[in-house]
């Protein structure tokens, strides 16, 4: 309400974005934990609202739109998204149903997979960051699920952050409780679940311009629990990731070795456990190759193939995927080509 009686007084500015992506994703394997299957689909995110004049204030609203892309158009599914974010200069907060794009950067993938980041374009509750020119930190609820008679009630609070300590010497990593209760009136034998993960990461971060390297590497340490039987389960692994690019070309390469991160996934499944089931191997290797034949302030049109090994399967994922990104800034240096090509878009998937 105080936000609304200040627009009122004082000259607002109309703020608007649109996002698309389209994506095909073939997934062989062979593996039972991700089994084959192909993802095609568009998906589209209008927003449109007011902010202050010095921007520092936004109210924003609008839909995600997820539609495979099917002749019927049966399987489609329209999100809200409304959110209010403070934008400081050091600080920033969001609070609503808001775009997990203004995240710092992607979850790593044994945090949220490919998968739900697919259909799950929204965190649904708060975003606190503190963003400063050596690093970052952010806190995120998103609430996933209300208790109801026929679902339980699941939250994710999560703690993410960088700093460059000291020349390319990287600090940070992850912190993370995730619930997953019963249902209401639901019996004790449901169970009420816990699982916190503690995943800290020392890297470092070379070169920039044409070519650049970034290099982490940590623990991950699980403790899981059911509270239906009293256990607690505290797997832990290494996990290494490696990040190579030079003009158009990007290569990622992950590592996990350790024991099975989700111990109660053939209970829950991805209800519960939201990381790539991949991680439930012992040893588990990821090889991105993309190639970014068009990338520029507003569009990154790429192809990708990963290559997934693990102590008992192989894997290959072949993907084609297209984001087209424009806001009220962009539209604005429309006809500026040196603006248009002076940043790159980040890929969605």
């Amino acid at each position: 309400m105080l936000l609304l009686a200040a627009m009122s007084t004082t000259a607002q500015q109309v703020e608007w974005s649109v996002d698309f992506a389209a994506v095909v994703n073939n997934r062989e394997g062979g593996n039972a934990q991700t089994p084959d299957q192909t993802f095609v689909f568009t998906r589209l995110a209008p927003e449109i609202g007011l902010s202050l004049p010095d921007s520092t204030h936004l109210f924003k609203g609008g839909v995600t739109w997820y539609q495979p892309m099917i002749d019927n158009g049966h399987g489609y599914k329209v999100l809200p998204t409304l959110y209010y974010q403070y934008r400081g200069a050091r600080w920033r907060a969001a609070v609503g149903m808001l775009p997990r794009t203004l995240l710092r950067e992607p979850l790593p993938q044994y945090l949220w997979s490919d998968s739900l980041n697919y259909c799950t374009p929204n965190i649904r509750g708060v975003l606190v960051q503190y963003v400063a020119p050596r690093g970052y930190a952010e806190l995120m609820l998103d609430w996933r699920q209300l208790q109801t008679r026929h679902q339980r009630e699941a939250f994710v609070v999560g703690i993410n952050t960088e700093w460059n300590v000291a020349g390319p010497l990287l600090l940070g990593g992850h912190v993370q409780y995730n619930h997953l209760a019963k249902r209401r009136d639901a019996g004790d034998e449901e169970g009420v679940n816990d699982d916190a993960t503690i995943n800290p990461l020392v890297g470092l971060r070379l070169g920039g311009g044409t070519i650049s390297a970034t290099v982490r590497a940590g623990a991950v340490v699980q403790l899981q629990r059911r509270r239906a039987d009293h256990k607690w389960h505290t797997p832990c692994s290494f996990v290494a990731h490696a990040n190579l690019q030079w003009r158009w070309l990007d290569v990622t390469e992950q590592i996990h070795a350790g024991k099975d991160l989700f111990p109660l996934y053939e209970l829950y499944g991805s209800q519960f456990n939201l990381g790539d089931p991949y991680y439930r191997s012992k040893f588990y290797s990821r090889t991105d190759l993309r190639a970014h034949v068009v990338r520029n302030r507003f569009v990154d049109l790429s192809v990708l193939i990963a290559l997934h090994a693990t102590d008992k399967t192989f894997g290959c994922w072949q993907q084609i995927a297209c984001r087209v990104y424009i806001d009220n800034h962009l539209w604005k240096h429309r006809r500026d080509r040196d603006y248009q090509n002076g940043a790159r878009l980040s890929p969605l998937f």
